[in-house]
């Protein structure tokens, strides 16, 4: 199994962008997003924080998380609530040429994320301690996580509801010092899987798997046979000498999508019928 440190086989992914106010990263996300159809996206809550609204400013950017985050009573939950949603938010609006107080944020009935009336682009949201991840695809879905690469797995005995019969028979092989690092990669992985098909912590972490070092990462079944093909590109990163995170992006076969402006998410076929219907000729436009 690979152990967080170095990025894991698997097609080209690039690595997750740092980001800051007003600093110059957003151009290398729109850069990835053009290359690999995926982005991904990380912050510090230290480094938002100064730069969070308040007032009627904040209700515009939250929407219709406002209620959501008026319902939230503690302090540091809330804080790592506005600043989640405004890190992706700025990072959707940077690749959708938009504002991101015009982003609607949605949830489907498992609360997995979308972004309402913005359907060329898939999202996904994970944060652990200070660190704020995003991930952003063109095609088709993305699920993301992040940890600390040193959380302790292994001694707690957390690996018998992580690990399928044949993962718990490859870590049981393992030099005891790298078993830890191959739970987190793990548990990041299989994160990042459930939240990209809506099934969360509903889909239980024993019931499929992942595969061993040296091999492209696909999803297993419990007794270690192919769960899943080349549709699926699942990569894990370190991050900031300390975290590690995992990105699972299912490739719908559509081909990239060479421009994801947010006036680019009708069909022009769609408009052309439309227009068609209200009596206008299509050509005048």
């Amino acid at each position: 199994m690979t152990a967080p440190g170095s990025p894991s086989l698997g097609p080209p992914l690039g690595e997750p962008v740092a980001v800051v106010p007003g600093g110059d990263s957003w151009d290398r996300v729109r850069d990835d997003l053009a290359t690999h159809g995926t982005a991904l996206v990380y912050a510090w809550l230290r480094d938002l924080e100064p730069v969070v609204p308040s007032g009627d400013d904040l209700r515009e950017l939250l929407g219709r998380d406002w209620t959501r985050y008026l319902d939230l009573t503690h302090a540091d939950v809330r804080g790592r609530y506005i600043a989640s949603r405004m890190l992706l938010k700025h990072a959707a609006s940077a690749v959708l040429d938009s504002d991101p107080a015009d982003l609607e944020l949605a949830y489907g009935p498992t609360g997995r994320p979308y972004l309402r009336g913005c359907d060329q682009i898939d999202i996904s949201l994970s944060h652990t301690d200070d660190l704020l991840l995003v991930g952003l695809t063109t095609c088709g879905l993305i699920g993301v996580d992040a940890e600390r690469a040193d959380r302790e797995m292994h001694g707690s005995g957390l690996g018998r509801h992580i690990c399928t019969p044949y993962e718990s028979v490859l870590l049981s092989g393992m030099p005891e010092p790298q078993r830890n690092d191959a739970l987190v990669r793990l548990w990041t992985l299989k994160e990042a899987y459930s939240k990209a098909i809506g099934q969360g912590m509903q889909f239980r972490f024993t019931e499929f798997g992942f595969g061993p070092d040296g091999r492209a990462v696909r999803v297993q079944r419990p007794d270690g046979t192919a769960g899943t093909g080349d549709e699926w590109i699942f990569r894990t990163f370190p991050v900031a000498d300390g975290y590690v995170v995992s990105a699972a992006v299912y490739d719908a076969g559509f081909g990239r999508l060479q421009d994801a402006h947010v006036t680019t998410m009708l069909d022009q076929d769609c408009v052309d019928a439309i227009t068609e219907a209200l009596g206008a000729d299509p050509n005048t436009r």
